[in-house]
């Protein structure tokens, strides 16, 4: 599976940006992180199937994005978005997109060590 991450650039406090991942191939579970200058790379969001398919699937966020941030699904495009709103400078860093194969327990969702497959990483960067 190859991904292919979009969307990154630079922000002023309080706008937006929207991040596409994009898939070649199937995956039941997409993760997003991001890794500052000098930080360990950190889970952002998550998106799974219901093992079933993706309707009624799940989302899951870092407390630090929680109602900011949402991650959704185009499964005509295979793509995932993460839409990132209300902008914070300590959001700044390289965003990552991944995948798994397989739908991840939740408690599996924040450990970059189980998603086998990672996009490139896009720059966010977010000016106060």
């Amino acid at each position: 599976v190859q991904l292919q991450a979009s969307g990154g650039g630079l922000v002023q406090a309080g706008g937006s940006l929207r991040l596409s991942c994009a898939a070649s191939g199937r995956t039941d579970t997409r993760g997003w992180f991001r890794q500052a200058p000098g930080k360990e790379r950190e889970f952002v969001a998550a998106i799974r199937s219901n093992g079933g398919g993706w309707s009624g699937g799940s989302t899951h966020y870092a407390d630090s994005v929680k109602g900011r941030f949402t991650t959704s699904r185009d499964n005509a495009k295979n793509t995932v978005y993460l839409q990132m709103n209300s902008l914070k400078p300590e959001d700044t860093a390289v965003y990552y997109c991944a995948a798994s194969f397989g739908r991840l327990i939740v408690s599996s969702l924040k450990t970059p060590s189980q998603y086998p497959y990672w996009g490139q990483g896009t720059q966010v960067t977010v000016s106060s």
